[in-house]
This record gives C-alpha cells, structure tokens and sequence, in this order.
C-alpha cells in the first residue's frame, strides 16, 4: 500500500487550477515527505489532497494530442494527408486501433504507453489511468475508518467522492467493452486472478449502486459546505450530487438500451424497467436544477459557444453554468494551436495536414427553424420550407452556429491582395477550401468549438487572444435529451413521464428546442413511439453534435452497422447567379447532390471494442469479446 500512499499528499497532485487555491490549503507536507497510511488518511485536508489525483486521472478527450479525434460515427472524416487517428481506424473496421500498441504515433486518449497523474495532457489515457483509479478509489474506501480527525460532512465528501469514481471509470470502460468484472475491493496482489466477466446489466447495478450512494453522500453546491467554503468559488470541478444524479441515469439509460440489453438478455429492445431508473435519476436532477437548489443553468443560446470554448478570458475554463462534469484541463494554452487549426483547411486559412470534416449526411440532421426534419436535401419540401436552390436559408440556428457552409465569410479582417479570393468559404464543387488532402472532403467545416477568427490571417488562435478549448463529458443539455429518451422508452410514449417531475418527454425536447430558438416537436411525431424517437435521435444528433457522443449512441441503438449510418458523404453542387457575400443563405445553387465518400464495412462484432490480448490471456474467466 505504501507504494500507492507514497507522494499522493504533494502539490503535483493537487488540483491547484480550480480545485484548491494553493498546496499550502490542503497539504501541510514537503515534496520529499513519505507518511505513513494513517497519517495519509487521517483528516480531511489528508484525505482530501489524497483523493484530488483521481481528478487527474481524467483524460482531457480535447487536448490529448497535437491534433485530436473523438467523433467516431459517421458524423465526421479526416483529411486524407494522415491515416493515425483512431478515427481513421475504426473506418477502416480496425478497432484494434484504439490500443497504445497498434498507435505508433500515441495520439489516441483512450490508451497511452506514458501514462501519468502529472499535469502533461499527452500522458493522460482511460485505459490505465481508468484501472489506476478503481484501485486508488478502493484503497481510500478501504481506509475511511481512519479518518478519525473529521467531521460527518467530511467523511461523506470523501466517501461520496471515490464512490463516483468508481462508478464513473467502471461506466467509461463498460461502454466500450461490455460487461466486465466490477472491482469493488483492492485486489491483493499475492493471489490469482479469477473474476469473471459480469453482464453489461450486472456490471450497471453495481454501478448504479455507486453512483446512488455517492449522491446521497455529496451536496449540490460545495460552496455551501463547511469543508467547501475553504475554497470557495474554486469548487466547479469537485464532484457533487448533481454529478452523480447524471451519471446514474446515463448508466441505467445505457444499460437499458437496445444493444447493452441484448447483451445481457437477449432482446434488441429497450428495458422499460431500466428506462424508468434512468428517468427518475435524471428527474431528481433536473428538479434540483429548476428549483434553484443548484448553481446549474442552460447558457443562453447568445453564450452557447462558452460551453466549448473562451476567448480573451484569460484562459477560463469553458463551460460556463451549462457544464456538469469536466476534468481539468493539462495546459490551456495546448488548444489554440493544435485542436483549433484541426477544423480549418490548408492552406488556404490555415496550416497543418490532419483536418476534421463534418459529413454532409450528418449535417442533414440540423432540420428547418420551424423544428422540421429534411427529408431528402435534393427535393422541396413545402411543408417544412426546405428549398434545394437555397439550402442553407431558413434553417435551425445551430445549423448558422456550428456549421461553415459555401459563401460564409471566415477572414474577418485583412489579408493580401492576391488571396481576396479565399475571405469566403469557396465550398462549392471544385471550389478553394475543397482540396481533399487538408481542405474539406465533405462540402462543409466545423466551427463549433473555435470562432470564425481561428485562421492564420486574423491569428485569432494566437497566445494573446488565450483560446482555450475544451468540451464537458456532461452538460445540462444532455440531460433533457436523456431524460426524454428514459421516460419516453420507460413509458412507452411521447407523452410519458417520471411521475415525480413535472415535464414530459416531448416537452424535455423542446426546453432543448425553445433555447436555440427552434420550433416544437411537431404533433406527428407524437402519435407513435416510433416516429418520436426518430426525433429524440435526431435532435440529441444535432445539439451533441461532435461532442464525442455520436458512435456510442449509434452503438447503443444497434444502428452502428445499418445503413445509412454505415455511409459517409459530401454534399456537391454548382453556384449560380450573383454571389451575395453579405448574406450567404440567399445565394443560389444547382446540381445539388451528395456522393458518398467512405461506406463502413461492419459486422456485429464491431459493436464491441476488442479487449488487449495481454489482458484476456491472463486467465480464462476474462474472455475476449466476440469476433476479436
């Protein structure tokens, strides 16, 4: 045990960023100092600066690498110039990929060689930094009997605490791997290793019995604690109920979904009785949030850009009243030249080879502004308004937030004479920006985690301008989709409800829906349970849009390997008429049409990622996941 206690109490550890104000706050020790367990956990302040390392053992998905790749489905693809990304693997059907020893480059988050607690965003991985901090967890519940220099509110911080984060590192590695053992107690390491693998539904329960506990344990507001006035206005990241309460419905919502529940029992369909958990801790939630017994608010859709990303703020940490769970962030200052120029095309605005493209049969999701879906992006549809000839106008307002589409002006300020020609996005067939190598292969950019003045001419993403970049696992937002999509399942219809809250799944949709200024969920998507999760799908797609959420979701509602989210597309087409540089949406085109880029060639075991070989040969009880 000593090799584990040994050190944890020192500044390094300490999350001095935003979660204490100093070393000297919490650690009345030297950097040199090795104490005994006892001494380790014997007060708060001990304990706490003990358990403070399991924050740093959470990968920053954002910044992880010089260029970064989270979005898995067919939402996006990569510039063709660099195949390393994981995301270039899992198109090829590789899933492999995703393991330090098939990533020569070490650029994916999930899994790193050099992997450590530091504060180096490149040694962050859920892999081993995941079972570290199972370990780190059980080893602190193991010791709360010494914690004898404490109050009842302190001991049930700490407890609260490591009980999320085992919870929370079992959840991220059963999304991925299925079932698995759920390590509840230090494993001695003197006796052999036999636990089996548990069902995806078993490993949840165990879960979910974490998750409870930790948010009858934790206040919604650290502030508002004894313990937590210490560093009052520094408590954003500390793990509270409401953390809990969210994690605990997106464990039981998973669970029940169609692809974990097969695994588990055997039918492709939702487990209403799962669903019904889910709803009712998503519930609890979000009476806290309307109460006000809570710090938590949906940004303003004016600020809805400060949930990914600030600007001139001296390095804040985005996310603003909106963000649930964010882990520290290693180095501000790594976002604005790496992850900001991945979404911009070379050369034209910016430098760099390896680009991220949303997909234009992905971007079809962002429907009209009266809330209407596009059925078909080539024909009018005069119910929704939707115009071939014009098909950017009218359309959902995170559409004009998120999206760059052809005729956008991206320079903001000057540029030289003989480049006037590349101020606006030239996405048009055979246009400018469409070089397939490190433009856009799709027709269209992403900017919804940097400003329009990340390109090398208004260098909006130099150090001056302190762009720091970096996307919540969790957000308020998140919450109303899930909520709707547990009680919709958990009772059977649009209208259904946890009985203890008083909004509907339709009308959880459209909270989403009012902040963005889009109309309502229609009423003939209401009539059948079918035709609304049609919508929930599609408006989860649109407002978590390439938030890290796509391939999980695909996954989990067995459509991973179903056409047509097998495909990925460009959109293309031909300008007409006068170019209108002020208002691009009124600009005219012809011969719109898509073409497919990549189809993805699955098979059901791609619905699982392989386990390592070194890990499944331990002994026999670990077996590896089917197809691997």
């Amino acid at each position: 045990m000593k090799s584990f206690i040994k050190i944890v109490l020192r500044c390094s550890i300490a999350l001095s960023l935003v979660l204490t104000t100093s070393c000297e706050d919490y650690l009345d020790v030297t950097d040199e100092s090795v104490i005994s367990p006892d001494e380790a956990f014997e007060n708060f302040n001990n304990f706490q600066g003990y358990t403070e390392e399991l924050y740093h053992c959470i990968p920053d998905f954002t910044n992880a690498y010089w260029t970064n790749s989270w979005n898995w489905g067919e939402d996006e693809i990569q510039s063709s110039a660099r195949d390393f990304h994981f995301g270039v693997k899992i198109d090829n059907g590789n899933f492999w990929g995703w393991q330090s020893e098939h990533d020569g480059w070490q650029a994916g988050w999930m899994d790193r060689r050099n992997t450590n607690t530091n504060d180096d965003r490149f040694t962050k991985s859920l892999w081993q930094l995941g079972w570290y901090g199972i370990r780190k967890a059980n080893m602190g519940l193991e010791n709360l009997d010494k914690m004898t220099g404490a109050t009842e509110e302190e001991r049930n911080l700490i407890k609260g605490q490591l009980l999320f984060f085992r919870g929370w590192f079992h959840f991220q590695f059963m999304q991925y791997y299925g079932g698995l053992p759920y390590i509840d107690y230090v494993l001695p390491s003197d006796e052999k290793l036999t636990l089996p693998r548990l069902s995806y539904q078993e490993c949840a329960e165990k879960a979910a019995q974490d998750f409870r506990a930790a948010a009858d344990l934790l206040p919604a507001n650290w502030d508002n604690t004894t313990a937590g006035r210490r560093t009052l206005g520094k408590n954003d990241l500390r793990i509270n109920k409401v953390m809990a309460l969210g994690y605990l419905g997106k464990n039981y919502l998973w669970a029940g979904s169609p692809l974990m529940n097969f695994e588990s029992t055997g039918s492709r369909n939702y487990n209403p009785e799962l669903s019904q958990k889910a709803a009712a801790a998503f519930a609890e939630l979000l009476n806290l949030v309307e109460s006000g017994e809570t710090t938590y608010r949906l940004l303003p859709f004016a600020e809805y850009s400060k949930n990914f990303y600030t600007m001139s703020q001296n390095w804040q940490m985005p996310g603003g009243t909106e963000a649930i769970f964010r882990g520290p962030y290693y180095g501000a200052n790594g976002s604005n030249w790496g992850t900001s120029k991945q979404y911009q095309p070379a050369p034209v605005i910016a430098d760099g080879d390896v680009k991220f493209l949303p997909t234009s049969n992905y971007v079809n999701y962002y429907g009209m502004a009266n809330g209407l879906p596009i059925g078909d992006i080539t024909q009018a549809d005069t119910e929704s308004g939707y115009d071939p000839e014009y098909p950017w106008r009218g359309r959902d307002p995170r559409f004009y937030n998120d999206i760059v589409f052809d005729g956008v002006r991206v320079v903001q300020g000057s540029m030289p004479d003989n480049v006037q020609q590349d101020r606006h996005a030239n996405l048009h067939t055979g246009g400018s920006y469409r070089n397939v190598g490190t433009g856009s292969r799709t027709g269209y950019l992403l900017y919804k985690f940097i400003p329009l003045t990340a390109n090398k001419y208004d260098n909006g993403y130099g150090y001056g301008n302190s762009l720091n970049i970096h996307i919540p696992w969790m957000r308020l937002a998140d919450i109303y989709i899930m909520y709707a999509e547990a009680a919709a399942q958990g009772y059977g219809a649009a209208n259904g409800k946890d009985p203890n809250y008083s909004k509907t799944a339709v009308e959880a949709i459209n909270v989403i829906r009012d902040r963005a200024g889009v109309g309502h969920v229609a009423d003939k998507f209401q009539g059948s349970l079918d035709a609304f999760m049609g919508e929930v799908r599609r408006e989860r797609a649109v407002e978590l849009a390439f938030e890290g959420h796509r391939f999980n979701d695909l996954r989990r509602w067995l459509l991973l390997t179903e056409n047509p989210y097998t495909l990925k597309k460009s959109i293309e087409f031909d300008r007409v008429g006068d170019f209108n540089s002020e208002d691009p949406k009124q600009n005219r085109v012809v011969n719109l049409h898509e073409e497919v880029i990549l189809e993805r060639n699955f098979s059901s075991k791609h619905y699982w990622l392989p386990l390592k070989n070194t890990d499944v040969n331990m002994y026999l009880e670990f077996a590896q996941n089917p197809g691997w």
